[in-house]
């Protein structure tokens, strides 16, 4: 497609101004993080590691953070199973009302997630409650697993539609099980796409704030509601963002290893 000089130069310009509207105020909670100035003054009056150490002492910002990590193992753990059960099912079988179980399986992720948390927390009082289970971790688990389980789904429901079922098909002529077929010849043509649904499903959970201000409770605390909860407090105000900083490595690095599973993956099948 041929484009003039002034179209493509046009182009440039739109593409680094919505990057700039992205990326930008990434960039100032980063630079705030080693300003020396506790107001963040732009440009900083100074750069300071003195913020990374309270950080890295604080007690709060530390259990809220393996409070995530905890959140987003278990929110993975439970999405990977449901969500590859459901691909499978979707993609490798035919019966009624298949594409309503799809739509029903993605549908969370397109929902509101005030929606969603208030949806839970209602669902979580009048059947949980009566049993004695209260707020707690294992709510924030399934809260996010409700999402998380939709990027595990795309993500193997795409692999599976490009998996031919001859190969399964010959691998059972040839006499193997069921379990044999799918440790031999399935689970290594989905395992990348496995560990990057896992990645994904990973980064949405450490970072949600909505579902989990529904779910959690007063004794919960993940690293969002903390940062959260400091985020106008003067004192806090340097360590939040050195957390905030931690964040957005957390978010991207699993973005990135994802893109570069799905890109190793692609150029191997070329």
């Amino acid at each position: 497609m041929y484009l003039s000089k002034r179209v493509r130069r046009l182009l440039a310009l739109l593409t680094c101004l919505g990057l700039a509207f992205l990326y930008v105020p990434l960039v100032l909670v980063v630079l705030n993080a080693f300003n020396r100035s506790r107001t963040f003054s732009f440009p900083p009056a100074g750069f300071t590691l003195k913020w990374w150490n309270s950080a890295a002492h604080s007690e709060g910002a530390l259990h809220a953070l393996g409070t995530s990590i905890r959140a987003g193992l278990g929110a993975t753990a439970v999405a990977l199973v449901l969500g590859t059960m459901a691909a499978f099912a979707v993609q490798r079988f035919e019966f009624f009302g298949r594409s309503t179980i799809s739509f029903l399986v993605v549908l969370p992720i397109a929902l509101p997630g005030i929606v969603t948390g208030l949806a839970l927390n209602a669902a979580f009082s009048n059947v949980l409650g009566p049993l004695g289970i209260g707020f707690g971790l294992t709510t924030v688990i399934i809260g996010h697993a409700t999402f998380c389980i939709v990027v595990v789904y795309n993500n193997i429901q795409a692999r599976l539609r490009r998996m031919s079922g001859s190969l399964e098909e010959a691998s059972a002529d040839l006499g193997a099980t069921g379990w044999q077929t799918f440790r031999l010849v399935t689970f290594p043509n989905l395992r990348g796409a496995l560990l990057a649904g896992a990645l994904l499903a990973f980064g949405l959970s450490f970072d949600e704030i909505v579902v989990t201000t529904f779910t959690s409770g007063a004794a919960v605390q993940t690293l969002p509601l903390w940062i959260f909860g400091n985020l106008f407090r003067p004192n806090q105000a340097p360590v939040v963002n050195v957390v905030a900083a931690v964040l957005i490595g957390f978010a991207i690095l699993p973005v990135w290893l994802a893109q570069r599973l799905g890109d190793d993956v692609a150029t191997s099948r070329l």
